[in-house]
């Protein structure tokens, strides 16, 4: 194998591809990154057998062949040589021969058929739609994932195909995100997949650059999104998603609207003042519509905001985790925040003022059916 190439041709698909290889790993070889040289094409692949991804570019002259090269010292490489230097890269048994102007190197290759094949399946559903669309349902949602939760199915977010409609859902058992996008086709069949939380991070990473249309390919055990040149694909958690919809709360009797960057600025100075832990606030309005913030730690210090509000349905008095309920605060994106609550008041619903498709749900605990 042997072929030459622009650094900064093969510096952005070597990035991408970088992102699902781990730095430590039990098999040597998930730490390299497998190339392969066909038709004019170089394909990329990096994987750590739960995520991969695949990246192309196009190469005009070379000697076809395959290698997997370690990844990190590749990219290494390739970001310390000067911007549009030219680099020639030669494979000769288990060497890899990188040259470019007066700069020489020669890494250790391994064997391409030990590399790990992944197995994608059948696909049962296949979707094409905006990338824009999933861009923005991942980016409000993915923030409320689970970290090493025991339940699985919480460690990563649920993508729900329902007719017109495309849903992501995201909790930890504490809050809950829900974003809601209606299509202008109905998909071919309804279905419900749980991605875990690294592969959505590295699609959101992916989705930034991606062209304006994408293609999802779903089969029983994987996801597969293709986006251009580049190619995602990583295995699903097996399992059923909890019913979300049972945790949304209904017959909403107070309801508070807020200016949102009063409101997100209010709740950053009081939380200076919460527990390391628990991060708890109390959050009271009164019936005149005076919202006031409050917070003490186990020092005894203590913070307080007040602010008006437009109030409908009266006073209301809870506590809730500052951190929480300023990162629902955090995505709403027009001026005005609306903040509703059953007369129990045992949860908030958080939603942009002018936008219904973003609900999110904070509560000291969401009891999600199993």
């Amino acid at each position: 194998m042997k072929f030459s190439i622009a650094r900064e041709t093969l510096l952005t698909p070597l990035s991408q591809v970088i992102g699902v290889v781990e730095k430590r790993q039990t098999l040597p070889i998930l730490s390299n990154v497998m190339l392969q040289l066909s038709g004019g094409q170089l394909e990329m692949t990096g994987t750590d057998l739960e995520v991969q991804l695949l990246s192309r570019v196009n190469v005009e002259t070379g000697e076809e062949g395959a290698m997997t090269i370690p990844a990190r010292k590749l990219l290494d490489i390739f970001r310390l040589l000067p911007e549009r230097s030219d680099v020639s890269l030669e494979h000769n048994e288990d060497r890899l021969s990188i040259r470019s102007g007066r700069s020489r190197f020669n890494l250790t290759t391994l064997p391409v058929e030990n590399y790990p094949a992944f197995d994608s399946g059948s696909t049962d559903l296949e979707v094409t739609l905006p990338s824009e669309n999933l861009r923005l349902a991942l980016d409000k949602t993915i923030f409320a994932m689970a970290q090493q939760d025991v339940r699985s199915y919480l460690n990563g977010l649920l993508i729900d195909l329902e007719g017109h409609t495309l849903r992501t859902v995201a909790s930890d058992g504490h809050r809950l995100a829900v974003f809601q996008e209606t299509l202008p086709s109905a998909f071919a069949s309804n279905r419900q997949i749980i991605v875990p939380r690294k592969g959505i991070q590295e699609l959101s990473r992916l989705l930034g650059d991606a062209d304006d249309s994408l293609t999802i390919q779903i089969s029983p055990n994987t996801i597969r999104v293709n986006l251009g040149q580049v190619t995602f694909s990583a295995k699903l958690i097996e399992g059923r998603y909890p019913d979300y919809q049972r945790v949304m709360p209904r017959e909403l009797s107070r309801i508070y609207q807020a200016t949102k960057e009063e409101l997100k600025a209010a709740l950053s100075r009081v939380s200076v003042l919460t527990s390391e832990k628990q991060k708890s606030v109390s959050l009271e309005v009164d019936e005149a519509g005076q919202m006031i913030l409050k917070a003490q730690n186990s020092e005894h210090e203590e913070a307080e905001e007040r602010l008006m509000v437009d109030a409908q349905g009266g006073a209301v008095s809870v506590g809730f985790n500052a951190g929480y309920l300023l990162e629902a605060v955090n995505h709403v994106d027009s001026e005005l925040v609306r903040l509703s609550f059953t007369d129990l008041a045992n949860s908030c619903l958080v939603e942009d003022a002018t936008d219904q498709r973003f609900k999110y749900v904070v509560m000291p605990r969401i009891k999600m059916a199993e």
